[in-house]
């Protein structure tokens, strides 16, 4: 029996098999509201048979996004259109929804990637960006202002009215963007976190924002709801994040109660020299999930179906996420439950689709036609 499609439970949120799609920015929204393309973009997926449907990083106050295409979730207007979305995939896929919430720090106020992706400065119509220290992130680029106790008070602030707008929507979950040099994650480094107060130096120090805005978040919203946490492992530059801080982090987690983390690596620094390989994050979900006990996800170059069952039956991670294999291939859980001898949940409007070999592969179906 294939182990990648035997449900599973991330804290209270039930999912039907293994498979996560993993947030990924699609750079399509309008003043933070999701639009046509949202819908169409996460339409597709939630009827692709994945278990569990992760939003794109959406940004808690305007400041906060990557870019100004950003999909957002601060006002009554950003949750109205993200609502529209949301009631449409209700209405036909199961799929539960995971959104991910996100400040991007020092790394916002940028081009979309297929804009060259870089710095939007000051005067070209970008935004001043904050951060924990006023380190820019790359040579050239604007300089953060060191956020202050008021600004402080003001992200996790933001950070709790936009989990219970989550919330409202009926999601079942919601996860931090703790990850690829984005705000949370530039509090955990100290390549890029300087301060001498509270909120720096020691590891402890360095965890405690991150962590307060954690338990804000997990306070905010039901039980009934799954909150975690997407962690980059290592920053992969000599005295920068690593492993070992990593595993310390997710047992602070899992003492607050943390239902997940979600495992990828780097983005806090152009100086990072990623050895990229297939299933290169594996090992730290791995690591992760031995020494924390938390539930946990490993996602990064995993595109077969046999390595994506191996992990999962070899106990490396509890969830694999996909994210650029899935855009690849829309239908890829369908293709790997034929594989793998497994089934997969299917809209009925595509039942005709089973090919004749794996008559059982949308278990079972009723067709006929005159």
């Amino acid at each position: 029996m294939s182990q990648l499609f035997t449900p599973y439970a991330l804290g209270p949120l039930q999912v039907a098999n293994r498979i996560a799609i993993a947030p990924m920015c699609q750079y399509s929204a309008d003043n933070g509201n999701a639009t046509d393309w949202h819908m169409i973009h996460l339409g597709h997926l939630a009827l692709s048979g994945a278990g569990l449907l992760m939003t794109e990083a959406t940004a808690v106050s305007p400041e906060g996004r990557i870019s100004a295409d950003d999909l957002g979730l601060w006002s009554d207007a950003n949750q109205a259109a993200l609502a529209s979305v949301v009631q449409a995939i209700r209405r036909h896929a199961p799929i539960p929804l995971v959104v991910q919430l996100g400040h991007a720090g020092r790394k916002a106020s940028s081009r979309a990637p297929w804009q060259g992706g870089a710095c939007v400065h000051l005067a070209d119509g970008g935004w001043q960006t904050v951060a924990p220290s006023a380190i820019a992130h790359a040579p050239g680029e604007t300089v953060p202002i060191a956020l202050d106790e008021m600004g402080l008070l003001q992200i996790k602030g933001a950070f709790v009215a936009a989990a219970q707008r989550v919330h409202a929507l009926g999601i079942e979950g919601i996860e931090l963007h703790a990850a690829h040099g984005y705000l949370l994650h530039q509090f955990l480094s100290p390549l890029s976190n300087h301060r001498t107060d509270v909120y720096g130096g020691s590891l402890e120090n360095r965890m405690r924002f991150p962590l307060e805005v954690y338990e804000a978040v997990r306070a905010a919203v039901p039980a009934s709801m799954a909150v975690g946490v997407r962690l980059s492992a290592t920053d992969w530059v000599e005295g920068g994040w690593e492993i070992e801080q990593s595993v310390r982090f997710a047992q602070e987690l899992k003492q607050l109660g943390a239902d997940f983390i979600h495992v990828s690596s780097g983005g806090i620094s152009p100086q990072q020299q990623i050895p990229v390989g297939p299933g290169y994050q594996v090992a730290f979900a791995e690591r992760i999930k031995r020494d924390s006990g938390l539930p946990t996800i490993s996602v990064g170059l995993i595109t077969e179906a046999q390595q994506a069952e191996d992990i999962i039956a070899n106990g490396q991670s509890d969830m694999v996420a996909l994210a650029r294999a899935i855009l690849f291939d829309p239908r890829w859980p369908w293709h790997a439950a034929a594989q793998l001898g497994a089934q997969v949940q299917a809209p009925p409007q595509y039942w005709r689709s089973q090919p004749r070999e794996f008559k059982n592969l949308f278990g079972d179906t009723t067709l006929g036609q005159r």
